[in-house]
């Protein structure tokens, strides 16, 4: 993390911890801007925080699928240790999905308030020039925002069914931990392979647009 995000993380933390919890979302603003922060920097970290949630969320859900084989694999051998191993990462997996959607609610409601500020803005405007850049830089950043945001649904929505088959998987064997058990889910394993190559894909394909709506938001 470099040291202006870093700086501005603090800074946003201690301003929320030290407003209401039903502070307004106004009044939170208001107090960022007081110091240099707006909602544009808002959005920018709320973007980055999710771009690090995705990878957190693949890693967890790819490292649960490579716990679920290696279970499904064991000749033998302590089955109860293993599967406390794939419960736990399941587990994980789950918590960095809620973490996940938790980022992705921050980020539309940044967006939705910095976009209906630009728009009302260019209203102030006595430059017609001026004016004019500004309609050109909301239309663009609006734009790559919609692209974004589609990219990370996408990846978001290919994290289900993934979490659905670990989840059986966890509840099947938790009643059920034996050598014919893990016989019958050799072919659940076999199909949900597909699943996380999606997932992975799709995942980067999104982590790659946040790197690009980022620095074109601080560029322009």
């Amino acid at each position: 993390m470099s040291s202006y995000r870093a700086s501005l993380h603090s800074i946003l933390l201690g301003i929320t911890l030290s407003l209401s919890l039903t502070a307004c979302s106004t009044v939170k603003y208001q107090a960022l801007e007081k110091v240099g922060i707006y909602k544009r920097d808002i959005l920018v970290d709320r973007v980055e925080d999710a771009r690090d949630s995705q990878e957190e969320t693949k890693e967890e859900l790819v490292e649960a699928y490579a716990e679920l084989n290696t279970l499904i694999g064991v000749e033998g051998g302590d089955l109860e240790r293993q599967y406390r191993a794939l419960d736990k990462k399941v587990g994980r997996s789950r918590d960095a999905i809620d973490e996940l959607d938790d980022h992705l609610d921050a980020i539309d409601t940044v967006s939705e308030d910095l976009f209906e500020e630009w728009q009302k803005e260019l209203g102030q405007y006595n430059s017609t020039t001026l004016r004019r850049d500004q309609e050109q830089k909301l239309a663009e950043s609006r734009r790559q925002f919609t692209a974004l945001r589609a990219r990370m649904q996408t990846a978001r929505e290919r994290v289900d069914p993934v979490m659905a088959v670990l989840n059986d998987n966890v509840l099947y064997l938790k009643h059920s931990l034996n050598a014919r058990a893990l016989d019958a889910l050799r072919g659940e394993a076999t199909a949900l392979e597909g699943k996380v190559d999606a997932l992975i894909k799709d995942m980067q394909l999104a982590i790659d647009e946040a790197d690009r709506f980022i620095r074109q938001m601080r560029d322009s």
